[in-house]
């Protein structure tokens, strides 16, 4: 399991926007979990962490592995 830290999110839209773009990445099997109050994403499979970390920035939050 690969775990994000994301600063920006404020509300449910933004960990959509999140959980979206995470769901898109190539070798993602599945979202495990964004969490609003944490600041954190939780992701199962091989995808890359830079890969990752790309999708989120990509929709204006900033991550960086946990």
């Amino acid at each position: 399991m690969t775990k994000l830290k994301i600063d920006g999110m404020s509300c449910q839209h933004c960990v959509k926007s999140v959980d979206a773009a995470l769901s898109e990445v190539p070798g993602v099997d599945r979202v495990v979990a964004v969490r609003l109050d944490e600041g954190e994403a939780e992701v199962e499979g091989s995808a890359d962490v830079n890969a990752l970390i790309a999708a989120v920035e990509e929709e204006g939050y900033d991550a960086r592995a946990a």
